[in-house]
């Protein structure tokens, strides 16, 4: 640290921590080059970036070691999350101690009376979330005029969660000469723009080791199947006895059924999810903290950031969406240079999307089956001969322990302490045999079903089954993968399907799959007697069944014939065009092709009568009646002829 201008107070503050050393994005945030510009800092998480920008801005909020003591804020951090603004917080009160900071956190969920407060009493910096921020600048409690460095934390995770509005709006509120620090895992174009647009000469810094992404986390994907998913979290959970484990799921629903399920089964777990209150989630990462809770099940939003000492394992309880949350995900662990679990629960159906995010990430996973029932044991056993208190001096025990081996015998006294040890443990679990994949294997030739045993299921076409429903039942049922399985033959009361002969003994002489489907195992090739449908045969329409429909080109009967009462026909006339154009022929019977010539004698069509004039009544008078009134026209004016 001797080799980098730290400011005095905070120097002290790192020494009174421990630190012996600053990590490389530390140390890159305060090489020359970085002094007093704006940064664009990308590295992974873990590396102690809270820290970095901590020091970063040192140099433009202190003035000879101190802070001024002025009203309004002069620096400003943004988080997405509540915990990890909280968080934030914390590092910076104990890094800016010998500074006379005065820190407020403005952030959704806590009382806004209570920030307005710590903000009117004059906080140097203030930490918060993008939309209570926002708040605060629109009820005018929060001023940024007199801003010198602005810091925003997990920038990609603020614009994925939609906040960049909220993000344009606090950054136009503050002065333009103002150091703007932007801290994000990856560099998406979205940041890259935003930096372009509120950022001056930014410098990008590129963390040393961010393309070894998390060196310290040793990756694991344990395949399981469908129904030992949730079997698998608990052996896995009792295998590793980490001192605090956090478990990853995709949906508040399925955060709530674990945390149920880990409930009944012993574990000290607690949730933490967006539906829970600001008051309850600090309250479970509270008993995290001081050891009364041993498990957190969160949501990928809910767990973004925080940190959690002693986080030795993390579980993917299902896989994440991309490889980006895989990263967030794991670098709960392996921080500031401790080592780390990252393990995936990854079943038959879930094998190529496990294997696309870990290519994604560019990291390699230890492939292999998840920790059986006996294995746990087996370490339960190792910790227990390794208790401390085995070893250590007897002390004032030493009477009590001799009346104990006076009275009950060394065996007896043994046993009752190796049940003692178990009896606090959750029992774990048994699992069933499930494959282990390699490597991403070149698609199956077919014919190599030669010797495959042939089973019988007790359901077909009248059960409505297909191959593509029967499938993932018979995989899941065997623990096997669909390369397994050969021909599936759906008769009409039961179907036959063929399994390779190395897989046939996952599956007995009678075995369940659910009740009411049955398989069983048959001797040889079903034989195929199916008979073949048989097909109606088309109906053929007769020549009188048939409308005779006159051709197009045609010209309709006389309206008094049957066939034009039948077609609707009205009584020929000349053309509506047909005066009026010059050298345009009028319809004539000869016109029409010889058979028919005498089809349609040309009738000349009434003519019409004289328009009246503007305004008077018009009548027309019917073929075989008296003149009929017709409704007043309206009068259209000199010139226009009466509204037909």
């Amino acid at each position: 640290m001797n080799d980098h201008e730290i400011a005095a107070p905070l120097a002290a503050a790192l020494a009174a921590k421990g630190y012996a050393s600053l990590t490389s994005v530390q140390q890159a945030v305060l090489t020359p080059d970085a002094t007093g510009r704006d940064l664009l800092v990308s590295a992974q998480t873990g590396s102690g970036k809270t820290v970095g920008f901590g020091l970063a801005m040192a140099s433009d909020i202190l003035d000879d070691g101190q802070l001024p003591l002025g009203g309004l804020p002069v620096a400003l951090a943004i988080a997405p999350t509540r915990e990890l603004a909280l968080q934030v917080a914390r590092e910076l009160g104990w890094l800016y101690a010998q500074t006379g900071a005065q820190i407020a956190t403005c952030v959704g969920g806590m009382d806004f009376r209570t920030e307005r407060r710590a903000l009117d009493r004059g906080a140097q910096i203030v930490v918060g979330t993008p939309g209570r921020l926002r708040d605060h600048l629109e009820r005018a409690s929060l001023d940024l005029s007199t801003l010198r460095a602005c810091v925003l934390d997990e920038a990609d995770e603020m614009l994925d969660l939609g906040f960049r509005e909220d993000l344009e709006f606090i950054l136009q509120a503050a002065p333009a000469d103002r150091r703007t620090l932007m801290f994000s895992a990856t560099v998406p174009p979205a940041i890259a723009k935003l930096a372009t647009e509120f950022q001056r000469d930014a410098l990008r810094v590129v963390a040393t080791g961010e393309a070894r992404q998390h060196g310290d986390i040793a990756y694991r994907a344990a395949s399981v199947t469908q129904r030992d998913r949730e079997n698998a979290i608990f052996n896995l959970l009792r295998f590793h006895d980490a001192r605090t484990a956090i478990v990853f799921c995709k949906t508040r629903a399925n955060v709530n059924h674990l945390l149920a399920r880990m409930g009944n089964r012993g574990f000290r777990a607690v949730a933490l999810s967006g539906e829970l209150s600001q008051q309850e989630r600090t309250h479970a990462l509270q008993a995290l903290r001081d050891g009364r809770a041993q498990v957190c099940i969160a949501t990928d939003v809910a767990a973004r950031g925080i940190d959690l000492p002693g986080l030795d394992l993390v579980i993917h309880a299902d896989l994440p969406t991309n490889s980006e949350t895989l990263l967030h995900r794991s670098g709960r662990t392996g921080r500031a240079g401790s080592k780390g679990i990252s393990a995936l629960i990854v079943t038959p159906a879930d094998y190529k999307k496990a294997q696309r995010l870990l290519q994604g990430a560019r990291v390699t996973a230890e492939w292999g089956k998840a920790p059986s029932a006996d294995e746990v044991r087996a370490r339960d056993d190792a910790r227990m001969l390794d208790h401390p208190a085995l070893t250590a001096d007897p002390g004032d025990e030493a009477e009590a322990a001799d009346r104990l081996l006076e009275r009950f015998g060394a065996s007896q006294v043994a046993a009752a302490f190796a049940r003692l040890w178990r009896e606090g443990r959750p029992v774990p679990e048994e699992l069933a045999d499930a494959p282990t994949p390699g490597a991403p294997s070149a698609p199956r030739a077919r014919g190599d079903f030669s010797d495959a045993a042939w089973f019988s299921l007790s359901v077909g076409h009248t059960g409505r089954a297909e191959a593509r429903w029967l499938l993932p039942k018979i995989c899941e049922a065997g623990g096997i993968t669909r390369d397994a399985i050969g021909a599936i033959r759906v008769r009409e009361n039961e179907s036959f399907v063929q399994i390779a002969a190395a897989m046939a003994p996952r599956f007995g002489p009678v075995t369940e799959i659910e009740p009411g489907l049955v398989m069983r195992r048959i001797d040889g090739e079903p034989a195929d007697d199916r008979a073949p449908r048989p097909r109606a045969p088309a109906p053929r329409r007769s020549a009188a069944s048939e409308p005779s429909h006159p051709p197009r080109w045609q010209p309709l009967a006389d309206a008094d014939s049957p066939s034009a009462a039948k077609y609707g026909a009205k009584k020929p006339g000349p053309g509506k065009f047909a005066a009026g154009k010059q050298g345009a022929r009028k319809y004539r019977a000869e016109d029409a092709p010889p058979e028919q010539a005498d089809a349609r004698p040309a009738t000349p069509r009434p003519k019409r009568a004289p328009a009246a004039a503007a305004g008077a009544r018009r009548t027309t008078k019917p073929a075989g009646g008296a003149a009929r009134p017709q409704r007043p026209g309206k009068p259209r004016g000199p010139g226009k002829p009466p509204r037909r």
